[in-house]
């Protein structure tokens, strides 16, 4: 009799403890957030512009003779993709730190 009140006991402890756990475990779970300041849309759209701008042109002067439209619509393009990219990733850098949230 006493063995089975003492596994009864056990069992029972147990079991609360494996339920608490998960309990504890989401109330101290963070998270980690990238939290930027807002001028880095900013710059990154003006990096857009100006990689457009300097694309086109470059486009324009190393297309041949008879494709000159093309070469600027496809170095506008090109440039317009890099200069964000370019823009955007020097704004991070600058302006953009990581933070621990809880849930």
């Amino acid at each position: 009799m006493r063995n089975k009140l003492f596994a009864v006991a056990v069992m029972g402890a147990s079991a609360l403890s494996l339920a608490a756990t998960p309990l504890t475990a989401e109330a101290q779970s963070t998270k980690r957030v990238l939290v930027c300041d807002k001028d880095v849309k900013k710059k990154a759209n003006t990096g857009t512009a100006i990689g457009a701008v300097t694309g086109g042109v470059l486009g324009n002067v190393v297309a041949g003779n008879g494709a000159k439209t093309e070469g600027t619509l496809l170095g506008a393009g090109v440039g317009a993709v890099v200069g964000h990219s370019v823009a955007k990733k020097k704004a991070k850098k600058k302006n953009c730190h990581y933070e621990y949230v809880r849930r």
